[in-house]
């Protein structure tokens, strides 16, 4: 896990191409690699957090006769291909992934991709072909920015390492449209910066000198989740125990390190599964897994007297599995006096206060632990989110069906009028549910389902996947991480069991056997999970209770700066409308939800002060 930089075909000076590479040191405190080559056009930099294989035999940049390479991420497998790699006549002098990786592109050029099981972010430059290869893994966990300038194009993990090397930087035209829809373009090339791109996901290209002189980056998609739908049991509990063994595996992978490893405990369901998994394969003694010898230790963020505190969760599944529990006190006050660097290092806009995630992860850090296992995804993967209504959809016309739908969603029995009512609302009204009726009606009588082959529901989850909620979740949460050095990893990611829960029925994910939601997770580990976790049916998102935080230590500070010029000079918000909310906030008439609102409103102007003034002062 790592910060890239490169230069291809733009003669940046290098005081500005260290400039931009100490930007983002934080990505990778453990050492600094640059190559040039002996034209010049190409130069590629390199930040390490040392993972696998500390020592400076894997340092990047990485050359191996004419391939030179800078990689962002880790892939799990690099084991079993290693092995594969061998019998092909390739031999490794050290133990990291990255040396694997350049192999595997030696012996099977682009399509390498589709072997890892992993997350990357990459550059290689064929120093004999003049060619560079860019690719993004599968979800675009790690990320990848990038931009033409004179003579060619500039890239990096960051935006704020294009600063130095960029003629202007300044925000993007549509910047208070991407302002109001903060979940809806990070899948997309859009960013907040006029000039910066972001490479897609799942996603590779090759091109020449003249392609990029040219301004052409030649991108294409190498993977598209419905194109790679696998065949799963019929029966429930099959699908379960295939569930199961696919998970454990996916952490047996992720638990591979040379340094220790632990896992960001919430009391959740996602997060308690992981570390139940993780104690499970701990358990195992064959030789293939290759654990981290010091790997039982979860973190746990506590709010102590606020609703968001989970720690009596968390210290249920601290006893089922013997794990070590650090627990990380969240001080607002404290906060505060870090609040101006978190956001230049965050370098987005989101809704949620950064301060609790990013003081977990440097916690984590501060206690040696440079890999951290969690369980973010399984939300968008296995329907944790008020979506899951869409299933209703799915089962129009079955009232008994549709009576299940409701058990899994709030855990009561439902009546016909109670069908009736959600089904309602689920459409914003009566008009709307009849129009939809009528036109299932319509799509039944030409026999065309009309929701596409993966039904209501499931196509619902997988625009959350692929294209709202979890790609600005990974965008997050790899800022709050490699702010602090700590690497993520995160099983539910695992592209295995991606494929195979996109390949469920919607009706796996409300069964008649758990009427749960998330029931697949539920039955997959209930040996493992404490009871109370099994049937916890509440959820608490990982964030701050900010309204709190701003009616009491944070006041002082928030109301000098709704008072200074700068604020009042802000062209990114509505003032007058920031200043209302946030009124109302201070009052106490405002509740969570209306303050991370008033919050989120308030974040281009922060965003402005913090990082792009900063950023603006080295370009």
């Amino acid at each position: 896990m790592c910060g890239i930089l490169g230069s291809v075909g733009v003669r940046a000076s290098d005081p500005a191409l260290m400039a931009g590479l100490a930007s983002i040191a934080h990505r990778g405190p453990d050492g600094q690699g640059v190559w040039q080559s002996t034209d010049g056009d190409v130069w590629l930099g390199h930040r390490r957090l040392s993972i696998l294989d500390t020592s400076d035999n894997g340092s990047q940049p990485m050359r191996r006769g004419d391939l030179v390479m800078v990689f962002n991420g880790e892939i799990y497998n690099f084991v079993e291909l290693r092995k594969e790699l061998g019998v092909l006549g390739h031999q490794f002098t050290t133990g990291s992934d990255t040396e694997v990786l350049l192999a595997a592109f030696r012996q099977w050029g682009s399509e390498c991709v589709h072997r890892f099981n992993g997350m990357w972010a990459l550059a290689i430059w064929d120093c004999r072909k003049r060619l560079l290869f860019l690719s993004r893994d599968r979800f675009g966990k790690k990320p990848l920015f990038y931009s033409f300038q004179s003579g060619g194009l500039v890239f990096a993990s960051e935006m704020k390492a294009l600063a130095p090397l960029m003629s202007e930087f300044k925000p993007a035209a549509g910047f208070r449209e991407l302002a109001e829809n903060q979940f809806q373009y990070e899948s997309t090339q859009q960013c907040l910066i006029s000039g910066i791109h972001r490479f897609p996901a799942g996603s590779s290209a090759c091109c020449t000198l003249d392609d990029l002189r040219n301004q052409q980056l030649p991108v294409s998609s190498y993977w598209e989740t419905r194109q790679h739908l696998v065949d799963v049991p019929v029966r429930y509990e099959e699908q379960v125990e295939q569930f199961r063994e696919l998970f454990l595996d996916a952490c047996r992978l992720r638990m591979r390190s040379d340094v220790p490893v632990g896992t960001a405990l919430s009391g959740g369901l996602d997060s308690s599964t992981v570390a139940c998994a993780m104690a499970h394969a701990g358990r195992r003694s064959d030789e293939t897994r290759s654990f981290s010898g010091d790997w039982q230790r979860a973190f746990v963020a506590t709010f102590t007297g606020s609703f968001l505190d989970e720690r009596h969760y968390a210290e249920a599944v601290l006893r089922k599995t013997g794990v070590r529990g650090e627990f990380i006190e969240i001080n607002a006050a404290a906060g505060l006096d870090r609040l101006p660097e978190y956001l230049y290092l965050f370098e987005e806009l989101y809704p949620a206060n950064p301060i609790p995630m990013m003081d977990m992860y440097h916690a984590i850090s501060a206690a040696g632990v440079r890999v951290s296992i969690d369980g973010h995804g399984g939300d968008e993967l296995l329907s944790g989110y008020g979506g899951f209504l869409q299933a209703l959809n799915d089962c129009l016309g079955n009232l008994p069906r549709m009576k299940q739908v409701l058990r899994c969603w709030n855990g009561r029995e439902p009546g016909a009028g109670d069908v009736l009512r959600e089904f309602v609302g689920l459409h914003r009204g009566g008009r709307g549910a009849l129009k939809f009726v009528m036109q299932w009606l319509w799509n039944r009588k030409r026999d065309n389902p009309g929701s596409g082959e993966l039904g209501y529901l499931n196509s619902l989850l997988y625009e959350n996947f692929h294209k709202t909620m979890l790609p600005t979740l990974l965008r997050n949460y790899d800022r709050y991480s490699m702010a602090a050095g700590v690497e993520i990893r995160m099983p539910f990611l695992d592209y295995r069991l991606v494929q195979f829960c996109f390949s469920l029925p919607w009706q796996s994910k409300a069964p008649h056997q758990n009427p749960t939601m998330k029931a697949l997770l539920r039955d997959a580990f209930a040996q493992e999970l404490p009871v109370e976790i099994r049937t916890r049916r509440d959820k608490i998102g990982f964030t701050s209770p900010i309204g709190d935080w701003l009616r009491g230590p944070w006041r002082p500070w928030l109301q000098d700066l709704l008072n200074s010029q700068s604020f009042r000079e802000c062209d990114l918000i509505d003032q007058a409308a920031v200043r209302a909310m946030m009124d109302a906030v201070l009052a106490g008439t405002a509740n969570h939800e209306f303050s991370e609102r008033a919050w989120a409103r308030l974040n281009p102007f922060l965003w402005q002060e913090h990082f792009l003034k900063r950023c603006q002062r080295i370009a």
